[in-house]
């Protein structure tokens, strides 16, 4: 659910004060923060952020396109280690069978569908079944 058009953006007190004495200095250094929901205004354009991820800080830089999102979308908190072996082993099969000619591509005609016969145990069950 979003939050109301009144309320205005959450941006985390502590994280303002920070921006505003950062702004007095002449060589910023990074702010280091846990606040991940904050949302990104555009007084924190071209202010370097450190934001926690749950196990390390990730640095960030604000840019323009940044503003009015939040600052936990920048640091992510899973990492990708890949697909299984056996995955990568049926995508390479699947690809293999791709590449491959078929008949229909070879320009061979189909052969003619054949119907397809009942088993003899279908055979036994459908006849077997009394009706009353």
């Amino acid at each position: 659910m979003s939050r109301s058009v009144w309320k205005g953006p959450f941006v985390d007190p502590s994280l303002i004060k920070k921006v505003e004495k950062l702004k007095g200095q002449a060589s910023p250094t990074p702010i280091k923060t846990w606040s991940r929901k904050s949302t990104i205004i555009p007084e924190f354009v071209g202010i370097s952020f450190l934001i926690h991820n749950g196990k390390k800080f990730i640095p960030i830089k604000i840019s323009e396109e940044m503003v009015g999102h939040k600052l936990g979308e920048f640091s992510p908190t899973r990492q990708f280690s890949g697909h299984t072996p056996a995955d990568k082993k049926a995508a390479e099969t699947a690809a293999a069978e791709a590449t491959t000619p078929t008949a229909a591509k070879a320009g061979s005609k189909p052969a003619a569908a054949k119907p397809k016969e009942e088993s003899s145990n279908a055979k036994k069950w459908k006849y077997s079944k009394s009706y009353k």
